[in-house]
């Protein structure tokens, strides 16, 4: 069973998760974004991140983990 977030809440989420992950501390997650056409599972994506000084392959490597995780736990709902 997945919760329903707003997109503020769940870009929070998505934030503090990839800051989390090993190599990625200075990197942030600005907003996530609805997949157009889609209104069960995971109806959204992470279109950009804030690099800072983390390596791209480690961030790359986060933000897959991240959102495959996340999208098990939360979808965005409709603002």
């Amino acid at each position: 069973m997945t919760t329903g977030k707003s997109r503020a809440e769940l870009t929070q989420i998505a934030d503090a998760a990839l800051r989390s992950q090993p190599g990625c501390e200075t990197a942030s997650v600005p907003a996530v974004r609805a997949l157009p056409n889609i209104r069960e599972g995971r109806n959204w994506e992470i279109p950009n991140v804030v690099l800072g000084d983390s390596l791209i392959s480690d961030v790359d490597r986060a933000v897959m983990s991240v959102h495959r995780r996340l999208g098990r736990k939360f979808y965005l709902k409709d603002d």
